[in-house]
């Protein structure tokens, strides 16, 4: 098994700002604020969380779970 990297650097489809932020192992980020155009970057369809979206490393459930891509959280509510 592969240890989980927590650092992602996330990249703003708007301005193209990147920053590396260390990701939550307890919960998903649904909501990103870039530091630069101030755009609130929201997960894309079928991504659950702003790191599996614009991030250069996906989530550390996704990661454990091996499966690429896909839904870490019981709850989808978040994406409307």
């Amino acid at each position: 098994m592969s240890e989980v990297i927590l650092q992602s650097t996330l990249t703003c489809p708007q301005c193209g700002h990147v920053k590396t932020e260390t990701m939550p192992t307890d919960a998903c980020q649904w909501f990103y604020e870039c530091e630069q155009c101030h755009t609130v970057l929201k997960p894309k369809p079928g991504d659950c969380c702003v790191y599996c979206s614009y991030g250069s490393v996906p989530c550390p459930p996704i990661q454990l779970r091996g499966a690429g891509r896909g839904h870490c959280c019981a709850v989808d509510a978040h994406v409307s």
